[in-house]
């Protein structure tokens, strides 16, 4: 007679024979927590063809925008842990927002299973082009002489181009005053027209501004030069030793996700990402290929947690 013992038992065995190693048999919908045109869009539509190409599947992208990425990831959140539901997210979603807001309804560590980080965005440091200094410790003394006279600009308050330059101002001893913005494009506005004096914001639109002579790039926060800035010298050559502050972009799956579905994911974005078309491309939207699987995304987001916390605690950011 077949019980439900039997049942249980012949689950078991499918499941440790692979049973499940179809996966995935039908479209997998990837959440973004902002809107369409952004740049986590844009690395999503970057990976997109080839991940349906190693996976066999469309790869369907969803927009769920709201409170700074929380609004997708709760979705995401909610989801079945079957390998059909996968978020993009960046540093800000993942360990800033658990240190930003006092009642965030998702915990990083806790309620989703990493699948695979993809990237790592450096920021680079940028002046009004009229202000009179040519390099990072040039502005650290002219700020330096002029305590709370000096502002800078961000795309608002508890976002990474708030945090960066918080973090490099205690790093270099300085008092200058924060201005947000609703998003980047009236920060630049200002920067460009010397109402704000200093900014940290992603290599994209920071090299395109540079190049036209409408900002001027001093350093950038990553160990290494960056391929859109490469005479631009990184903030440890500038003299600010250990100063490596970047940004990231990974995907996660809800937690309780099977270890062999997310052994397939992580393995397909690895092939993705080796390919020298998707590195490039990359680069050109300002990131660093900087691929790492489940394990070491989940070591990696653990350890990343109380660094922003720390920086976010001390920048006196805090949203409800």
């Amino acid at each position: 007679m077949f019980t439900p013992r039997h049942a249980l038992a012949a689950l078991l065995v499918a499941l440790s024979s692979g049973a499940f190693a179809a996966f995935p048999e039908k479209p997998i919908r990837v959440v973004i927590g902002f809107p369409a045109g952004g740049p986590l869009d844009q690395h999503a539509r970057l990976l997109t063809e080839r991940l349906q190409a190693v996976l066999g599947q469309p790869i369907v992208i969803d927009y769920k925008s709201g409170a700074g990425g929380t609004v997708g990831a709760q979705d995401v959140m909610k989801a079945a842990p079957d390998g059909y539901t996968l978020m993009l997210a960046n540093t800000g979603v993942m360990v800033i927002n658990p240190a930003l807001y006092s009642k965030l309804p998702y915990a990083t560590l806790k309620d989703f299973t990493p699948i695979a980080r993809t990237t790592m965005q450096p920021l680079a440091l940028l002046v009004n082009p009229k202000l009179p200094v040519t390099t990072l410790k040039e502005f650290v003394d002219y700020a330096k002489a002029r305590p709370g006279q000096v502002n800078y600009g961000s795309a608002g308050n508890g976002g990474i181009s708030h945090l960066v330059p918080e973090m490099f101002k205690n790093a270099a001893g300085l008092f200058m005053v924060h201005i947000p913005y609703r998003g980047s494009a009236p920060a630049f506005t200002d920067l460009m027209g010397g109402q704000v004096q200093f900014m940290g914001e992603s290599i994209p639109q920071a090299a395109s501004y540079h190049k036209q002579g409408k900002v001027r790039a001093l350093a950038v926060t990553s160990k290494e030069r960056n391929p859109a800035l490469p005479d631009i010298p990184t903030v440890i050559e500038s003299g600010f030793k250990g100063f490596e502050v970047v940004g990231f972009y990974g995907f996660l799956a809800p937690a309780g996700l099977p270890k062999d579905v997310t052994a397939k994911l992580s393995d397909a974005f690895k092939q993705v990402m080796v390919s020298p078309d998707i590195r490039n491309r990359m680069v050109t939207q300002g990131a660093d290929p900087a691929f790492m699987g489940s394990e070491d995304f989940a070591t990696f987001l653990a350890a990343e947690m109380p660094r922003w916390a720390a920086a976010v605690k001390a920048s006196g950011a805090k949203l409800d």
